[in-house]
């Protein structure tokens, strides 16, 4: 949850305006109970108990051994598409669960101008 914490209080990621959701498996009960004691407030946490949303921008093509989605970022442009998608999280791309905002934000920004 350090990742969303982050993304949500960084100046420049903000300058993006970009708007943020963070998907995942894990229990609504238990994204509530993170969102509270890491101060997320700006930053939507959806449930995806049916991986409808997971499979729909195929990110469990990078599932950990878990099944679950790894640390996969999505930019959405303004008509639905996929501007730009990057998985961290799996072990062929790099296999880390945080990344560093300022590159999270040179990626998005360069996206956005395409």
């Amino acid at each position: 949850m350090q990742q969303i914490v982050d993304l949500q209080n960084d100046p420049a990621f903000q300058a993006l305006n970009v708007s943020v959701i963070s998907v995942s498996f894990d229990p609504a009960g238990e994204l509530s109970q993170g969102a509270l004691e890491y101060g997320i407030h700006s930053i939507p946490l959806l449930v995806d108990a049916d991986h409808s949303v997971s499979e729909a921008y195929d990110v469990l093509q990078w599932a950990v051994g878990t099944g679950e989605p790894g640390h996969t970022f999505i930019l959405v442009d303004a008509d639905g598409e996929i501007a730009w998608i990057q998985d961290y999280g799996a072990p062929e791309n790099r296999g880390v669960m945080y990344v560093p905002v300022d590159e999270l934000t040179r990626e998005v920004s360069a996206h956005l101008e395409n």
